[in-house]
């Protein structure tokens, strides 16, 4: 059982996260998630205990003690661990005279420094292993709407800190980034906020690939780049958006 991979996703409980906790569950790895809303990480913990071995821990990572809990819990359990998966992200969008210092902070906390710390100290165990790092990125990292600027920099610093840690922590630990496009979640939320998914033609069609994304787009992907298929590829960011961010667009 030990030789089994291990694998940490923080932010699991919803969204994207959630749909990468199912995939790593069903090809076969043991998975701890972490998650600040209590209530959504029962749920998934519920909806996907019978798939694997499972782990919830409720906690922030942008708390140093609360990230140095979760990789603790997850080597002391495990005794391994093969790969961190930095999901959690917020966003507080506002404009930028109405956004607070605060709330800055508090968005730059979770996304990027929670990032940071995560890979902090999940780095000696995926040194041990050969593991590797994926970063959820996004987009939002390339391009903009407005009152999105806490949001977009702690992406724009995702894509930057891949690249980073790739050449500090290789050649043992590979590290990768995906930067998904509009990815639609709603039917992966907690119970009481799920909706079914209602596009329109127009929504679809501005994408080149003909429609929305999924959170299976990026979880497929997120397998593969776990896969020894990919063992050449590292610092890389990843794009999945439909051809979007291809697209020149006139008004």
């Amino acid at each position: 059982m030990e030789k089994r991979k291990v694998a940490v996703v923080t932010g699991g409980g919803q969204g994207i996260g959630k749909a990468i906790v199912k995939k790593l569950l069903q090809v076969g790895w043991r998975v701890v998630f972490a998650e600040m809303d209590a209530e959504a990480g029962r749920e998934t913990l519920q909806e996907y205990h019978s798939l694997g071995e499972l782990v919830f821990i409720h906690a922030d990572i942008s708390d140093e003690t609360a990230v140095k809990a979760i990789i603790n819990e997850t080597a002391e359990t495990f005794k391994r661990i093969d790969t961190l998966i930095n999901n959690a992200g917020i966003m507080i969008r506002k404009p930028i005279a109405k956004l607070s210092l605060a709330e800055w902070n508090k968005v730059i906390g979770v996304n990027l420094t929670g990032a940071f710390l995560c890979s902090k100290y999940a780095a000696p165990y995926l040194s041990k292993s050969k593991g590797s790092i994926i970063n959820i990125a996004s987009t939002r990292a390339l391009m903009s709407e407005p009152d999105t600027e806490a949001y977009s920099a702690t992406k724009g610093g995702i894509v930057a800190l891949t690249h980073a840690l790739a050449l500090s922590l290789g050649p043992k630990v590979r590290v990768n980034c995906v930067s998904p496009g509009w990815i639609e979640t709603c039917e992966w939320q907690k119970k009481r906020n799920r909706k079914t998914a209602k596009h329109s033609e127009r929504d679809n069609m501005q994408h080149p690939a003909g429609r929305v994304g999924t959170p299976e787009d990026i979880s497929s992907l997120v397998a593969y780049l776990l896969s020894d298929n990919s063992g050449f590829i590292t610092g890389a960011n990843f794009v999945v958006d439909g051809g979007m961010t291809r697209k020149m667009v006139y008004e």
